[in-house]
């Protein structure tokens, strides 16, 4: 992964930390391969108030408006508690708000109080989650950086993480820490220096990347009869109007040809935040795309029968298709809809074609997966922006 810092550009921004946040926020949004679509989150302590990313805000393109200033020491007293409920702790956090008509800031507020460093940043680097997602993940990770490096195991976003983080570095030297690998989910990196900050992020990344590099052949076409099938079907099941869209990039079509396809797609996508988006799993098509319909129907119905308390089960329809053989297809129900799941169906086929060299894709389980795609704060984030 390549640098995009310019020491040119970043001397406008050496006298105001905030401006510095934005452009560095912004070198991260611009590579896919680090965040999609509003991921990700960047924080800067400024006196007493963290600048943390607001929620609605995208990196590629976020101003300082973007950055809801909070209290400090509220967020870091908010640490300590021993449990603390998602709703609870997004009103606190807005109460915590210099001006309270700001946006609200990101779950992972508390998280980035914690961490004792000027700038704070967060991806969820493809390579790195997908050295993650492997049967060996966590030995791989070790293997790959040095014992500077805090891992952590999957725990739910927000308060639950933040408490994580909070117990296990209460004896941590932080000065010596490179950075921390949530497992299945992402990176953070740290520094008193904005470029520093973001240059261990390049590194970390880049280490993964030459861990996973794999070939790929090229690509086939489907026809306009396959997916005019697929538009009526599927819109039906959705109960409204869907538009296939064909995934061009060669990886879709190497991934459809993989033996072993199966043993793959039903072992959780590239990071817990997708399925708000992608549902837990593919449409897989063999040969019969009806009956295949059907069984992805049932499938999902047993998924949620199997982890449901008192949740109402969303509709049933798939957001995307392997094709065995030809290719992936996406369902989205507007361009915009098909352009987002494009984006995080290639970079999740990417990372799964790269794990096949490292024992396979081993994402997290499907209980963890229900909770995230049915969790309260991203069901809203998902209603506010759709």
């Amino acid at each position: 992964m390549r640098s995009l810092w310019s020491d040119k550009e970043a001397k406008k921004y050496e006298d105001d930390p905030l401006l510095m946040r934005v452009y560095t926020s912004r070198l991260l949004g611009a590579s896919q391969d680090l965040v999609l679509h509003g991921g990700g989150n960047t924080s800067v302590k400024i006196d007493n108030l963290l600048y943390v990313k607001g929620s609605g805000w995208d990196l590629a393109t976020i101003e300082k408006e973007g950055f809801p200033a909070v209290d400090l020491d509220v967020l870091k007293q908010m640490a300590t508690r021993e449990k603390l409920s998602d709703t609870q702790m997004v009103i606190e956090q807005k109460e915590a708000m210099v001006d309270k008509t700001s946006p609200n800031p990101s779950i992972e507020a508390i998280l980035h109080a914690i961490i004792p460093f000027k700038y704070v940043d967060h991806t969820h680097a493809d390579a790195v989650v997908a050295l993650t997602n492997t049967p060996n993940g966590k030995q791989c990770i070790k293997d790959l950086y040095s014992e500077n490096m805090l891992i952590i195991d999957y725990v739910m976003p927000g308060f639950v993480l933040a408490k994580k983080i909070y117990e296990e570095t209460k004896d941590v030297d932080w000065d010596k820490l490179e950075g921390i690998v949530l497992l299945n989910h992402g990176v953070f990196t740290f520094d008193e220096s904005a470029k520093a900050s973001y240059e261990k992020m390049i590194e970390i990344v880049t280490k993964a990347e030459k861990t996973l590099e794999v070939k790929m052949p090229s690509v086939t076409p489907f026809t306009d009869d396959e997916l005019g099938l697929y538009q009526e079907k599927i819109s039906h099941l959705r109960g409204e109007e869907i538009v296939p869209f064909v995934v061009l990039e060669k990886e879709a079509y190497y991934f459809s040809k993989l033996k072993n396809i199966e043993d793959i797609i039903y072992n959780g996508p590239l990071t817990p935040e997708h399925v708000i988006r992608t549902k837990p799993f593919p449409l897989f098509v063999k040969d019969d795309f009806e009956k295949d319909l059907k069984d992805f129907e049932s499938l999902y119905k047993e998924y949620f029968k199997k982890y449901a308390k008192d949740e109402i089960m969303l509709d049933v329809a798939p957001r995307y298709a392997i094709v065995k053989n030809k290719g992936v297809v996406t369902f989205g129900r507007d361009e915009k809809e098909n352009r987002i799941l494009k984006d995080i169906v290639f970079h999740t086929i990417k990372a799964m074609l790269k794990s096949q060299n490292l024992g396979g894709w081993c994402s997290l389980g499907q209980k963890d997966i229900f909770d995230m795609e049915y969790w309260e704060l991203e069901q809203a984030k998902l209603r506010k922006k759709l």
